[in-house]
């Protein structure tokens, strides 16, 4: 199952800086350079398959964009923004809420995911564990996830036996950036370190793939954010995550 995809005959112009500014519109950066296998789309508005996710990008907020975008989407369907500009949909779009996320960048050494007890049962998920994922990610929603958002790698687990208990991956892939999600803990597992250990082992495989990790979470969830700075991630900005409604004709 290949993870990596040639970069499309359009995206040679959209090829990334050497500062961190990508990060601030990381779906479209990532849609027209790494993951440009995953995405449809030409112009200004990029989506990922949907079978793989719900996210969407565009590369300002222009109405050009937008009509772009529209023309990806079927008739009233929902689909994900991210960002930190304000997300501002055109006309005959419905917005169905907006939710603040903070973005966090890995700033540290290794100690931190070094530090890290990983606890027997963990490996490589695959195609075969697709079921039991989909069923962890119903009973915790950590967020949007598809059946083949697996294709975007790195997904690992923790077993108990043969039941899958918690589990991270990655999702924007980025030149010099990606994303762990999909952070997971069945309830019954919950207190045990797993969350660290699982971020922490996606973490080290970002890593030695020569790139930084980042990942997102919810403005609300300090528990969280304290398991992301004990492994080495530092706060770099407030993102802005929008379920929007495509024009219903």
């Amino acid at each position: 199952m290949s993870t990596e995809h040639a970069e499309s005959p359009d995206t040679h112009e959209a090829l990334e800086p050497t500062d961190e500014s990508v990060l601030d519109n990381p779906t479209w950066h990532a849609l027209t350079t790494t993951l440009a296998g995953f995405a449809t789309g030409t112009g200004r508005a990029r989506r990922m398959r949907p079978d793989v996710s719900a996210f969407s990008a565009i590369d300002e907020s222009a109405p050009e964009a937008w009509r772009d975008l529209t023309a990806l989407c079927t008739p009233a369907e929902v689909v994900i923004m991210n960002r930190v500009d304000p997300i501002s949909p055109a006309e005959g779009w419905l917005a169905h809420g907006e939710r603040p996320g903070y973005q966090m960048v890995f700033r540290s050494g290794l100690a931190g995911l070094e530090g890290v007890a990983v606890p027997d049962g963990i490996r490589r998920l695959e195609d075969a564990d697709v079921p039991q994922m989909l069923e962890l990610i119903a009973l915790t929603e950590p967020g949007p996830f598809r059946p083949r958002t697996i294709e975007l790698g790195n997904y690992h687990g923790i077993f108990h036996g043969e039941q899958l208990m918690a589990m991270a991956g990655q999702r924007i892939n980025l030149p010099r950036f990606t994303e762990i999600s999909a952070v997971c803990t069945h309830p019954d597992a919950r207190r045990r370190g797993y969350a660290a250990a699982i971020s922490a082992v996606v973490a080290r495989c970002i890593i030695d793939a020569g790139k930084t990790p980042i990942l997102h979470v919810a403005e609300n969830n300090d528990n969280a954010r304290r398991v992301y700075e004990t492994l080495g991630f530092e706060t770099r900005t407030m993102m802005r995550f929008a379920a929007l409604q495509a024009p219903a004709a």
